[in-house]
């Protein structure tokens, strides 16, 4: 989990509702369909306290990489259904939010958002899938223009970063920086999110690009392949990297990437879900936040009892660990990546509730 400490350290230092058959009511939900809940209450303060933090040049952040915290909120904000364009407090600091990533210098000639604050590949996947989400969102036909021409210059980088050379097992990867000649599990899930969400926003994305990725997490699947390429263990995980263990985080990670590129019935998509089932969360995990964020969002898009048992999980788990404030805090190497970074991820992994991103729609 040596990709996670790392990811985390750039991170705070330099850096449609659900179907009936899967709805999980609470009693109050049962009762009246309208009537706000506590996991609705608990995002309302979640949003809250992010809209709190917001500093007067438009950017919410706690502890470094302003410009990747900023797009991680904007996000959260998004998911659980505010828009920019809305006459509301929430819609003013998300106009404002997006202003400043869209602000001359944070994106340098080349497309690449990671110099700015320190986010390497990692920030540049997270503000490319936030403004590539965006699209459509703005207050007007030149702020959805802007952030249309900048998204695009962001997906050109990863174009032209997945081609560097690399060896045969890491090839359609990436990794920490764009003239990277290795991969890893973690930075390429939020560059191919990023180009499946442009890919769905219209923007020019060739559909080998996504292949070529998710031949590169096929790879990362922790068991041998039979004569047609399927994993022989029937039940396993995603690792780090080809060759490693599998591990929670990535597990989580890889089994949403898959099912966002389409690949529902793939034999790695089941024995990931499966294997996750045994594996559920538990704070006492290491990257727990980051992590369930994945988990709750992978496990909807499997549906059914995956679906229905990783969302009460998660629910009950994150109820229990918000704080007075509506903030969440992470433990261990995680609590170094700020506040803003913990309550954004709990924010997300509850946003299964709603799904309004076109990104976590089935």
């Amino acid at each position: 989990m040596k990709f996670l400490f790392l990811f985390l350290f750039l991170l705070g230092s330099t850096i449609a509702p659900l179907s009936g058959e899967e709805e999980v009511p609470s009693d109050d939900e049962a009762g009246n369909p309208f009537q706000k809940d506590k996991v609705d209450k608990a995002i309302e303060k979640g949003i809250a306290y992010i809209a709190k933090k917001q500093q007067s040049d438009g950017s919410i952040h706690d502890k470094g990489n302003p410009t990747t915290m900023t797009a991680l909120s904007l996000m959260s904000m998004a998911a659980v259904g505010h828009q920019p364009i809305n006459p509301n407090e929430e819609g003013r600091v998300m106009r404002r939010a997006i202003d400043y990533v869209l602000k001359e210098g944070r994106q340098d000639e080349h497309g690449y958002f990671g110099n700015k604050d320190g986010g390497r590949m990692y920030g540049h996947g997270i503000i490319t899938l936030t403004l590539s989400e965006m699209l459509g969102m703005g207050l007007d036909e030149e702020q959805d223009q802007k952030i249309r021409r900048s998204t695009q210059k962001a997906i050109n980088l990863i174009l032209r970063s997945q081609k560097v050379p690399k060896s045969p097992s890491h090839q359609g990867g990436w990794r920490y920086s764009p003239d990277a000649r290795d991969a890893d599990l973690s930075a390429t899930i939020w560059q191919l999110m990023s180009l499946r969400s442009a890919k769905n926003a219209g923007l020019d994305v060739p559909s080998s690009a996504i292949e070529e990725a998710v031949g590169y997490l096929q790879r990362s699947y922790h068991s041998s392949l039979d004569s047609k390429g399927d994993p022989v263990n029937k039940k396993s995980g995603f690792a780090y990297q080809p060759g490693g263990s599998a591990e929670y985080t990535t597990t989580a990670a890889g089994l949403l990437a898959m099912q966002v590129c389409g690949e529902y019935e793939s034999p790695f998509v089941k024995g990931a879900a499966d294997w996750l089932l045994d594996n559920e969360p538990n704070t006492g995990r290491k990257f727990f936040l980051y992590g369930t964020y994945y988990y709750s969002q992978a496990m909807y898009q499997r549906g059914g009892d995956h679906a229905k048992i990783a969302r009460k999980k998660v629910e009950e788990i994150m109820l229990k660990l918000q704080r007075g404030d509506g903030s969440w805090h992470g433990s261990g190497s995680e609590n170094s990546a700020g506040q803003i970074y913990s309550t954004s991820m709990a924010i997300l992994a509850l946003a299964v509730k709603y799904h309004y991103l076109p990104i976590y729609q089935r």
